[in-house]
């Protein structure tokens, strides 16, 4: 009865990982892969050692038990090749031996299914425990039985082995070799005392268990990494609303911030690629810090330049005045900043241009990549201006002088922009009223 107890408690925990696995990504077809495999396991466990113990006499439709082993193989070898299709591939790499390998271990799979249930007495008798509480490993029908089994681990094991040479990152390195290693312990139930088996079964479940744990806390930091220095906001919607809400689009008026350096390609030409790389970190680590503290969401980094959204994805109060206030903060730290990077005969400085109007917001890329992004004449509009900014210099459309106050705004002389038919009124904000910006937590 120990026995039996402890070969329930080894079921039930697979059945609890499988359900984890896809409950915690239920759309990925590789999660449901996986989660197919260790619901599979759990039932045969229960089925072929628990249910069994229990049975007196044994009827022909038992066959019927080794069809969760059959699916768990097939499963296990339909997650590797999942995985492996998640890669990139140069182009004179041919991948299709290692998917050849694995489809001929789910045909092996599908083999031992298929001998089980036409088979049921003889695969009862070759996985029967002997005085010696071994499997008779001796008999020509184990080996009928075992056979598809040992191909299918070695052909995943071969699968694994050629996706690891792939150099995939590092999350899904750990999370595939945790199969490997875990794999062994369960086909080795097949062989070993009943006791034994319940031993290096749940061996097994802590090795993959162990090896899941760090592939989601890598992919978390990871997910922390990317939203500091791109999007938090993107990322806080998607938790709350779903990726499916989250890639709807919406209309909604908004703040765009745009700023770029002054300067920067003479500097770039001029300086070792080390210290403009190290300038470019330092500069969208400040700018990043400062959109975090407006609740705003970086769009776009490109070389120099930076696109900043203040309204979208989530709604922000007051947009048009945080997204000045947000301007003037990165004109007060981008000017200390660029004084200090300069270089005798390769100055740097720093512009910036604001506009507030009705964009197009959503959610667009393909399966492998996905970026929020914003359609509309603002954001043409906040580039053309920043374009325009001199050095120290905050240019700002007349919608944003009016939703946010004029305060601390010079008007300018109409300008033609690029793609504007008609001259573009626009303002200046006065590098007086910096200490406006220190009221970042009074905007509600």
């Amino acid at each position: 009865m120990i026995g039996s107890m402890a070969h329930v408690i080894v079921a039930v925990v697979a059945l609890g990982l499988g359900i984890a696995f896809v409950s915690a990504d239920r759309h990925s077809r590789t999660s449901q892969a996986l989660a197919t495999a260790f619901v599979a396991i759990g039932l045969s466990v229960y089925l072929n050692v628990v249910v069994l113990q229990r049975m007196g006499t044994v009827p022909a439709w038992v066959g019927w038990f080794a069809l969760p082993e059959s699916v768990a193989m097939i499963s296990v070898l339909e997650w590797v090749l999942r995985v492996r299709r998640t890669l990139p591939v140069a182009i004179d790499v041919d991948t299709r031996a290692g998917d050849y390998a694995l489809r001929a271990g789910q045909v092996a799979g599908v083999v031992y299914g298929v001998l089980s249930i036409a088979l049921p007495a003889q695969r009862i008798e070759a996985f029967g425990r002997g005085a010696d509480g071994f499997a008779p490993v001796t008999s020509p029908v184990f080996w009928i039985f075992m056979s598809p089994i040992l191909l299918s681990m070695l052909t995943g094991l071969f699968g694994i082995l050629l996706l690891l040479n792939r150099k995939p990152d590092r999350a899904e390195a750990v999370r595939v070799l945790a199969m490997a290693l875990a794999t062994p312990f369960f086909v080795s139930g097949f062989v070993l005392p009943l006791d034994w088996s319940a031993l290096t079964s749940a061996v097994g479940e802590m090795i993959f268990f162990i090896g899941a744990v760090h592939y989601h806390e890598l992919q978390g930091q990871r997910g922390q990494f990317m939203s500091r220095f791109l999007s938090p906001q993107v990322a806080r919607l998607v938790a709350e609303r779903g990726l499916e809400q989250a890639m709807r689009e919406s209309q909604r008026e908004i703040t765009v911030v745009a700023c770029d350096l002054r300067g920067f390609t003479a500097y770039a030409a001029a300086q070792s690629t080390t210290q403009v790389l190290a300038v470019l970190r330092e500069y969208y680590d400040a700018v990043g810090e400062i959109v975090s503290e407006y609740n705003g969401t970086i769009k776009d980094f490109a070389g120099d330049g930076i696109l900043i959204l203040v309204g979208a994805p989530l709604p922000v109060a007051y947009h048009a005045r945080r997204g000045v206030q947000l301007a003037r903060r990165i004109r007060e730290r981008g000017g200390a900043l660029t004084r200090r990077w300069s270089r005798p005969g390769q100055p740097l400085g720093i512009g910036v241009g604001v506009a507030t109007g009705v964009v197009t917001v959503g959610v667009i890329g393909s399966s492998s990549r996905l970026e929020y992004t914003a359609v509309g004449s603002t954001v043409n509009l906040a580039s053309r201006l920043c374009e325009q900014a001199a050095d120290g210099e905050i240019l700002i459309d007349a919608r944003t002088a009016e939703l946010g106050g004029s305060a601390g705004l010079a008007s300018r002389a109409p300008i033609l922009l690029k793609g504007y038919a008609l001259p573009v009124v626009h303002y200046a904000a006065d590098p007086s009223a910096e200490a406006d910006s220190a009221a970042v937590a009074s905007v509600a």
